[in-house]
Formats: structure tokens, C-alpha cells, sequence
């Protein structure tokens, strides 16, 4: 049966959210022919049931008669008898996770060119681009939660695998922001989606591919490890590596991309009964941490003042879509200038919540986080890490001093009363972080803890 064996394959995919928890039921919700041959493709929606919830992901089925070497590493099982609606019938086929079938990618491209539907199943592109079905896709290793196809050097085809019913953020804002001729995007070319409950769905989003780009996180780390292979008495901004003028310009990038967001978008306020409401959410928050991870109960008093900033807030707070997820892993350094990506807000959250308005401030927290991250990340463990505390923290404040410097220059706004907001935001997320380094990386928990020590706490 074909639901058994994907129930015994899923378990151990690493895009699979339920793992280490046994699968009480897997069944087929949909099944859409997109190539009746041998090769064959289908495209799947299962449901897997764990302990009484239940989540929906989508599969590209392969189907071959005879299985080549170079996708054996993809099979999933044999599985038959089985004959396509006007195509070749066999007893016994070969099913294998057809992302990694080059010759059954390409009906992705082709699809989306034509605009083709099959059954529940659309796949659409925006107007006026024209897209390449020449080209030959690979996929890429290293995420945890979707796949993405690179086709070429001109594609990156991004398949979500757990899927909520509802348009995804990501698909919704570039979209959007290309329509306005937005910088710092990649441009989008086109989208699958289906239905689901009634309500149309993203199954995936192609967009340009940087081919001749840096990773944000990469470019830092390559900062701070020349910043620590300097010789004593070299300040941060006469090492070799210097990250200060791209932080600057990353923040004038992150400020261009909350304008484009508020003039793309609905815009709104948080009235000031609200702000006290959202103070109360940070205490929530705080206080889940400190009852988990025992060490945060020193700092309870000074987290305590920095919430109560915020409720002494006198104006209301501005609020807008924002990328919800920011950290320098999510922007690209290209030939040119910083290009945002991964506009799908953090995925494990409800998409009402990922669409929500919120503060640009959120953004701005959070790369701030990751700056704290890339200088102290090495050191976790590093043998001269006590030694080298000192210039950890003087690349994180000089780069974060640059960034928001830039987001300024760039017409981003930090007002008084916003930096108690902006503060606050990122506390909160350290609190977040330290609760997750204790469940999962505990040598690195002290990153998180060393925002609590900082003087303007």
C-alpha cells in the first residue's frame, strides 16, 4: 500500500515536523497526474495523524520502471500494480522523491510557463517574465523545513512541504513588491498552489537565484574570525574584515524594504491600551523562560524595568507587515547591494499570526540578535573564549551601532519612546533564544544570557 510506505518514508525526512513521534495514520487526500509516462509524476497532499493533530504535506511522486543509480538514494519503495489514466500500466513500480529526478523537474518549468493546471493542482507565473525550461534543476541540501530546486543559475524553486491552507507570506509580499519595483528582492517568476479547505494554497514560489552572492551569516563570520586572529591592541575598526560599512548598508536596505512594505500595504497603529497589552505579553513570556532555564531568574528585575518602559509609553506605536524572521541568514550580499529573502515570517507559527501587522522594530531586533550571534557563536567553544569576550562584544556594538546608524540614513525611524520598544523587542527575543539553546544547544546558551549583561539593559 502507497500509504504505508510514504507513512514509513516520511518519518525520516528532515523537512518532516513530527519527528520522534510515532505516525498513528498517513492517508492520500489528493493525488494529481502531472506526467502520465515512465517517468511518471504525480503530486500528492497526505494527511499524517500524531497524537490526535494532524498536519498536511505535499510529495512529488516519481515513477519508474526500472530505477537508475543516481536516484536510488531517493527511492521510497516498490509499489504496484499501478497504470496512469491513458499511460503505461505496470505491476510493480519503482516510487522515489521526484525532487531529485532532473527529468521530471523540468515539467516544474514547464508548467509554470504555461500557466498549466492539472486537476487541483496550478501552477502560474507573473506577467511579462518569461522563464527558461532548458535548464536543469539541483537541489539543495541544507534546509530543514522546505526544498528548493535551483534550476541553473537563474532559478531557486522553493517547495513547501508542510503546507497551511492560505496564501504564503513570502509569495504575497515579493509579489507585491516586485509590482513596485522594489530593490533588495529577488525577483519572483511564478508559484504553484492548489486548494485546501476551500482555500487557495501556495505549494511553492520561484524566484531569481543569486547565483554570484554571499550569505549575510557567512560574510559576518568571516568578519569576526579575522577580527579575532588580529593581534592584541587592534580595535574593530582597523582589523582586516571590517563588517561596519555593510551593516550600514544593510540597515539602509532594511529601511528601504519597510517603506516599500508600508506603501505595498495596509498600514495601522497600536492604540496605547494595546502597548500595555503587548508588555504583558513580554512578562508571559519571561515568565515560561524562567520557570524552564533556572539562570534567567537573575535577570528578571532588570527584564521587569525594560518591559515597564513600554508601558510607559506616551504615543501610539505604528505597525505594518514586516519580514518576521530577520537575521542575517535571511539577506544575500550580491555584486550590487543586500537583497532580503525568506519573507515567510518564522514558519512554525500560525499564518494569521506570520501576516499579522506588527513594528519594523521586530525586524530591527532581530538582526540586531543575530550581530550578538555571529560574535559569540565561536565561541562556544573556543579554549581562549574568556580572553576573547572582549572583542566579541566590541564587533557586536560596532556593528550593530552601524546597522542602526544605516536604518536611520536610510530612512528608517527610531524615536525615543521607540527605543524602549526596540530594546524590549529584543530582550524578548533573547529570552526566546535562551529557552531554545537549553532545550537544544546548550553550550551556546551563554550567547542569548550575555544580552542581559549589557549596559544599556
Amino acid at each position: 500500500m502507497l500509504d504505508e510506505l510514504l507513512a514509513a518514508w516520511i518519518a525520516r525526512q528532515r523537512w518532516f515536523g513530527g519527528k520522534g513521534r510515532p505516525i498513528d495514520a498517513l492517508s492520500i487526500e489528493s493525488d494529481v497526474t502531472i506526467n502520465s509516462g515512465d517517468p511518471g509524476l504525480r503530486h500528492l497532499v497526505v494527511s499524517v495523524r500524531q497524537g490526535g493533530s494532524g498536519d498536511r504535506y505535499q510529495i512529488l511522486l516519481g515513477m519508474r520502471g526500472e530505477l537508475p543509480d543516481g536516484l536510488k538514494h531517493a527511492l521510497i519503495g516498490p509499489h504496484g500494480p499501478y497504470a496512469f489514466d491513458g499511460g503505461p500500466s505496470r505491476e510493480e513500480w519503482y516510487v522515489y522523491d521526484a525532487v531529485h529526478d532532473t527529468e521530471l523537474t523540468g515539467r516544474l518549468l514547464d508548467c509554470m510557463a504555461e500557466d498549466c493546471g492539472w486537476g487541483e493542482v496550478r501552477f502560474r507565473h507573473l506577467p511579462g517574465v518569461s522563464i527558461d525550461t532548458s535548464l536543469r534543476s539541483l537541489v539543495l541540501g541544507a534546509e530543514q523545513s522546505n526544498t528548493s530546486l535551483v534550476f541553473g543559475e537563474a532559478y531557486i524553486c522553493k517547495l513547501f512541504r508542510r503546507l497551511i491552507p492560505g496564501v504564503n507570506p513570502e509569495l504575497e509580499i515579493v509579489t507585491a513588491l516586485a509590482e513596485r519595483g522594489a530593490p533588495h528582492i529577488a525577483q519572483p517568476y511564478g508559484w504553484m498552489e492548489t486548494d485546501l479547505d476551500g482555500i487557495p494554497t501556495t505549494l511553492a514560489i520561484m524566484q531569481e537565484f543569486l547565483a554570484n552572492s554571499t550569505d549575510g551569516w557567512d560574510l559576518a563570520l568571516t568578519s569576526v574570525r579575522d577580527f579575532y586572529n588580529q593581534m592584541p591592541g587592534i580595535a574593530a575598526a582597523d582589523a582586516g574584515g571590517d563588517f561596519a560599512a555593510e551593516s550600514h548598508r544593510l540597515g539602509a536596505a532594511t529601511a528601504r524594504v519597510h517603506q516599500e512594505l508600508a506603501a505595498a500595504f495596509p498600514t495601522g497603529v497600536v492604540e496605547l491600551h494595546e502597548v500595555k497589552r503587548m508588555a504583558e505579553g513580554f512578562r508571559r513570556k519571561l515568565d515560561g523562560a524562567v520557570a524552564e532555564v533556572p539562570e534567567l531568574r537573575e535577570h528578571v528585575g532588570a527584564l521587569e524595568a525594560a518591559y515597564h518602559r513600554v508601558e510607559e509609553l506616551a504615543g501610539e506605536v505604528p505597525v505594518q507587515r514586516v519580514h518576521g524572521d530577520y537575521h542575517l541568514g535571511q539577506v544575500m550580499r550580491t555584486t550590487n547591494d543586500w537583497v532580503v529573502l525568506d519573507f515567510e515570517g518564522e514558519p512554525g507559527q500560525p499564518l494569521a499570526e506570520r501576516r499579522a501587522l506588527s513594528s519594523p522594530l521586530r525586524d530591527v531586533a532581530g538582526m540586531l540578535r543575530s550581530f550578538d550571534y555571529a560574535a559569540r557563536h565561536l565561541l562556544a567553544d573556543h579554549p581562549d573564549a574568556a580572553t576573547l569576550e572582549g572583542r566579541a562584544e566590541e564587533w557586536s556594538a560596532r556593528n550593530r551601532a552601524a546597522f542602526l546608524d544605516g536604518y536611520v540614513d536610510g530612512g528608517g525611524t527610531i524615536t525615543a519612546g521607540d527605543a524602549a520598544l526596540l530594546r524590549a523587542f529584543e530582550l524578548s527575543k533573547a529570552v526566546y533564544e535562551v529557552v531554545y539553546e537549553a532545550r537544544n544547544r546548550p553550550t551556546w546558551i551563554g550567547i542569548p544570557l550575555a544580552a542581559f549583561r549589557r549596559d544599556d539593559l
